[in-house]
This record gives structure tokens, sequence and C-alpha cells, in this order.
């Protein structure tokens, strides 16, 4: 296997078991002691990990953290993190009811977006791990990154959106990121926002079926913010980003 992870699907599956932690803290503790590509040395503060409960039956994948998800290490609490509560809002969910990570733990230099090499180097360590601790019912694929990573080869989200991918037995939901909805404007972000709510709300209702019980939202949604200001002084004691 190369830095990008280039191998075939025997030798994946085998090093992902070899790679099974104990439990949801262990994988937390490894994933900030993990300096495995260059992601790590690019300038951020270090990884950002995920909120939400590590039993959840509905799991969110974002590409990757930003500014402000570096500054603080929660997954999309920034711009587009705000949009997507209003989205997960729309269809009954608040953010500390879902369990939410990215694909790649570590912020790229200049707030791009992670190639494709990128995405399965780190995906197929760390997100492969979380979905084997969270087991979720259903996840919630955010964006191109997502798509390609959970379908295993090239493919627009444009076209993908709203199509169930099995990744494992687990049905995904790819979507647009709320990112690509800041970019939108006029017609093409009503449609854009309308697309979104369907496939959120597809997702729900899989999820719904499998874990019946489960409440999918608080009275009072959560200030992730304020909740990761001490996260965010831990983080700042370590030094500057660039």
């Amino acid at each position: 296997m190369d830095l990008f992870g280039h191998e075939d699907p025997e030798d994946r599956l085998a090093r992902e078991r070899q790679m099974s932690y104990a439990s949801h803290e262990e994988i937390k503790r490894a994933i900030e002691a993990c300096h495995r590509c260059h992601l790590r040395d690019e300038g951020g503060l270090g990884p950002v990990l995920s909120t939400g409960p590590a039993d959840a039956p509905l799991m969110i994948v974002g590409e990757g953290p930003g500014r402000v998800e570096d500054d603080y290490g929660g997954p999309l609490i920034g711009p587009s993190g705000q949009l997507l509560d209003k989205a997960l809002a729309s269809v009954g969910i608040t953010r500390d009811h879902v369990y939410v990570t990215n694909i790649v733990k570590c912020r790229p230099r200049g707030n791009r977006t992670p190639t494709i090499e990128e995405g399965h180097f780190c995906g197929s360590i760390w997100l492969a791990e979380e979905i084997r601790q969270v087991k979720p019912k259903v996840i919630i694929g955010l964006g191109k990154v997502a798509l390609r990573f959970f379908l295993g080869r090239d493919a627009g989200i444009v076209r993908s959106r709203g199509h169930w991918i099995d990744y494992h037995g687990i049905p995904v939901m790819p979507t647009f990121h709320p990112a690509y909805l800041l970019r939108q404007a006029g017609h093409e972000l009503v449609e854009a926002k309308w697309q979104v709510y369907y496939d959120l709300k597809a997702a729900k209702e899989r999820a719904g079926e499998a874990a019946p019980d489960w409440v999918w939202k608080s009275e009072t949604p959560p200030n992730l913010l304020e909740e990761l200001t001490g996260e965010r002084e831990k983080r700042h004691a370590g030094g500057p980003h660039f």
C-alpha cells in the first residue's frame, strides 16, 4: 500500500480488522495521535473528531474540517454546519441525536476539498473503524468526497444524490454538501434545498424503521460552538495554525 492507500479489497478488509479498537474512546485517542499522512502537518490544529451519540442509528459523514471546525475541534459547525442544522430541523432532527463525522479528519491547507486519494486513505483507516463501532443503520454522505469513498469509484454528486448505495450492508444516502448549497442562488438554490430535504427525509425514515424507539430531536437545539469552547481552548494551547 502506498501513501494514499491504494490496495486491493482483501488487503483493505484485513487492515481494517487489524486496526480494530475496543471502544469509541480508544478510536478518538488513536485519531488524536495519528500522523499517518501529510494533512496532519499542513498547518491545522490537529484532527477534528465526531459529535453526537456513538449509538445513533443515523451517521452523517462530511468531507473534511474547515477553518471553524479546525478552530473548535468539531465537524460541520461553521457556515456549512449551520445550514446543515437547518436542513436537519426541517425533517425533525437536532444534531445531538445523530452521529456526525468527516471522511478526512485534518484540515487541508486553504480549506480546499480533500482529494479522492486523501479521502480513501483517511477514511479506510478511521471512518471505517467509526462505522464498525457505531454500527449505524443508515449513513448520509455529504458531497463528492463521501460519495466516492462509499461508492468505491469516481462519480458525480449531481447525478448520484438521492440514490441509495450499499456499503458493507449499510444503506448510504448521498446528497449535496451544505457548502454546495451556499454557492447556489435563485431557482438552483431552491431546487437543491428541496433535493436535500427529500434525501434527509428518506434517510431518517429508513433509519427510523430500523430503530423505531430512537428519539430524533431535543426541545432546545444544542449550541455546538458553546459546547466545544473547552475543546477550542485545549487546541489553541498547542500553538497557532496557519
